[in-house]
C-alpha cells in the first residue's frame, strides 16, 4: 500500500482537520496552545547557566535531583 506524498501545507491542513474533528474547536485550540516556538537564544543562555560549572558539579546536581525526596 502506497501513501501519497503530501506537501507541508497539506499535512498541516490535514492535521488541523483531524484535531478539529476529534477534539472540537476548544480542544483543538487548547492543544495548539501547548506548543510555542519561544523566544531568546537558548545557546547563549545555556552558556550563562553552565559556563561557571565544572562537569563534576553538574553531575553532582543531577545526582541530588535523582535522590528520593530531593
Amino acid at each position: 500500500m502506497s501513501t501519497p506524498i503530501m506537501t507541508l501545507e497539506q499535512i498541516r491542513e490535514t492535521g488541523l482537520a483531524a484535531l478539529l474533528e476529534r477534539l472540537g474547536p476548544d480542544g483543538m485550540i487548547r492543544f495548539l496552545q501547548q506548543f510555542e516556538s519561544g523566544t531568546g537564544d537558548y545557546s547563549a543562555e545555556r552558556h550563562q547557566w553552565l559556563d561557571h560549572l565544572t562537569l563534576d558539579q553538574v553531575i553532582a546536581q543531577v545526582q541530588r535531583k535523582q535522590k528520593p525526596g530531593a
